[in-house]
């Protein structure tokens, strides 16, 4: 998925939902740091697209938070 889909498929999201995709994504990173760390991981690439994907969010959950108190 493109990032600016994926900015799109966030926006539409309830800050509930957002908050649960938060807590998968940052389960998910534990699992790949843990799987890197054992020697298991293959691609390594995936912890990176984790961390944006965590990045991402939180970036749409910040702005809602400055756009409620504006």
């Amino acid at each position: 998925m493109k990032t600016s889909e994926e900015m799109k498929v966030l926006k539409a999201k309830t800050t509930a939902e957002l908050d649960a995709d938060l807590k998968a994504k940052k389960s998910e990173l534990f699992n790949l740091r843990f799987q890197l760390a054992t020697g298991q991981l293959e691609n390594t690439a995936a912890l990176n697209e984790c961390r944006k994907s965590i990045a991402r969010v939180k970036t749409i959950i910040r702005q809602r938070e400055m756009a409620e108190k504006a």
